[in-house]
């Protein structure tokens, strides 16, 4: 059974990952880089696809087998994570999961101003494309460097609908949160992230505070970024006008977009998303 790990792009879901893989797939909690993280995998992709008969050039032809997909997996009824950027909506009729198949999920979510920022530096696109990005209910994304082909299409929708479509949907538990909480107060938000999983999955093994600490510790931000340049990081993406790798743990917590946005930008925004803000209690 699939407990979802989701947020829109450049929400904090490698961070949550990261805790989750060091808590749930290791001894003690010490986190190692893509060693662990390859434990929470992402869906949906090529690989859990490739045995359905559809159109590979079609944007979203795949959301016809979503949920054969993930019955595949579920076989051996097994729990496992998965990593997604999903909006939980139709698409084309076709439900994106199910409570047959998934227990629930976890979705972090981020100040959409922090989210601009950082989509624009890590996809290199200046901060009006990256607000129209975010802004498109049509958006999906897929592996770019495949032309014409379309089988790890994800369909995102706006920042706006996909935490909406998580935040109150009626067929999955979810527990909601925010990265700024997250990172305040870390060892707290994860104890109740654990313990959500935990009554999920039925655990009685009860709380490990050693290796909940030690995943917190190991997961940093900067010992994130000390991992990266080490030893590698399997998401890290290449500059498109130099050909080298950008590092993906760049700025992190320390990205703040009152220092990166001008006054009226600044004014634009909070405009556009002063609904959600609100909602968030974002200020």
């Amino acid at each position: 059974m699939i407990i979802w790990l989701t947020s829109y792009p450049k929400n904090g879901n490698t961070w949550l990952r990261s805790l989750i893989s060091a808590y749930y797939y290791t001894k003690d909690g010490i986190f190692l880089g893509d060693k662990h993280l390859k434990y929470v995998q992402q869906f949906p992709v090529k690989k859990y696809l490739e045995n359905f008969n559809y159109d590979l050039t079609i944007p979203g032809d795949t959301a016809r087998f979503w949920i054969s997909a993930q019955e595949k997996i579920n076989v051996d009824r097994k729990v496992k994570f998965f990593k997604t950027h999903n909006a939980l909506v139709k698409l084309d009729k076709n439900d994106f999961t199910n409570p047959i198949n998934s227990l629930g999920g976890i979705y972090i979510v981020r100040d959409p101003r922090n989210v601009l920022d950082s989509m624009s530096r890590h996809f290199q696109i200046d901060h009006d494309k990256a607000l129209e990005v975010m802004q498109d209910k049509k958006n999906f994304t897929y592996d770019f460097k495949k032309k014409n082909d379309y089988s790890d299409y994800q369909f995102i929708s706006s920042w706006e609908l996909n935490y909406q479509s998580w935040k109150n949907n009626k067929l999955l538990p979810i527990k909601f949160l925010k990265y700024e909480d997250l990172l305040s107060e870390t060892f707290f938000v994860f104890k109740e992230i654990i313990e959500f999983i935990d009554k999920l999955i039925n655990n009685k093994n009860g709380f490990s505070r050693e290796k909940a600490k030690n995943a917190v510790r190991t997961t940093s931000f900067e010992n994130l970024k000390k991992i990266e340049k080490n030893k590698g990081f399997s998401e890290s993406i290449v500059s498109r006008t130099t050909g080298k790798k950008i590092p993906f743990f760049h700025l992190g917590p320390k990205n703040d977009w009152q220092k990166n946005f001008d006054n009226e930008f600044v004014k634009k925004l909070n405009i556009i998303f002063e609904k959600n803000l609100d909602e968030l209690r974002y200020k």
